[in-house]
């Protein structure tokens, strides 16, 4: 029997102003499991960015139950979703969201550094230099991100993302700021972490992109109107980065 990783049932979200109600999610009901590559693609405007920020605890639902592998995690406070978020999930953005001032070492340790229970340097290290050799940039570790190329810089972030062990990615739109030829390096390694076992839930708009996974979500105006199982999803090509 599959395990779930997360779990919506009626999730809604309204965004209220004196003038009017924004409905921007409708009854989300929604389970991602243990190893899925889940796509969610939409026109602008169907409520994708909204759905990944309450995914990945940035916000809260306005009606509905949402469970992170087994724990209710709808209603919590602002300090208790920091805490959940950072040990359960990694985030890799379209626009990296490095910071400039630190190096690439320090960029993957910052995560570790704010964990509910405090790790060794010893630790950090040893985590830190194994995601980096995973994503082939232990020799950049002392770089600064400006330093660095786009695609370099998607690498890092995607280091950043692992470093914690969590249980799930959520990627939104990994390649929008990539060439194809690094937009398809970017994807060829998500697709083989998903393929060791890394749980993967991934906005995007592009749909060569979308066909990787192996669930595809479509919205609407805030509604899941569609979900396609993929047994044989597409390849990326294998190109590798730029150096």
């Amino acid at each position: 029997m599959k395990e779930s990783v997360l779990t919506m049932s009626g999730v809604t979200k309204v965004f209220s102003t004196e003038e009017m109600e924004t409905h921007a999610l409708r009854g989300i009901d929604l389970t991602i499991y243990r190893g899925d590559f889940v796509s969610i693609c939409g026109p602008s405007g169907c409520g994708k960015s909204t759905l990944l920020s309450i995914l990945g605890l940035l916000d809260m639902p306005s009606s509905g139950q949402y469970q992170i592998e087994g724990e209710e995690v709808s209603q919590l406070t602002l300090a208790q979703s920091a805490y959940i978020r950072n040990e359960k999930v990694g985030f890799i953005f379209q626009s990296f969201n490095l910071i400039d001032e630190l190096t690439v070492y320090d960029n993957v340790a910052l995560p570790l550094r704010y964990r509910k229970e405090p790790m060794s340097e010893k630790q950090i290290k040893q985590a830190v230099e194994a995601c980096l050799a995973k994503v082939d940039m232990s020799h950049r570790a002392s770089h600064k991100p400006n330093q660095l190329s786009g695609g370099q810089q998607q690498r890092i972030a995607i280091a950043r993302a692992l470093v914690g062990k969590p249980s799930m990615l959520l990627v939104d739109e990994p390649t929008g700021n990539l060439d194809s030829i690094n937009g398809d390096a970017v994807m060829a390694m998500l697709q083989q972490l998903n393929a060791e076992g890394t749980t993967l839930c991934m906005v995007t708009h592009d749909p060569r992109y979308a066909d990787m996974a192996t669930r595809q979500l479509h919205l609407l105006d805030g509604k899941i109107i569609d979900s396609e199982e993929h047994s044989d999803p597409k390849h990326a090509f294998e190109i590798p980065l730029a150096q």
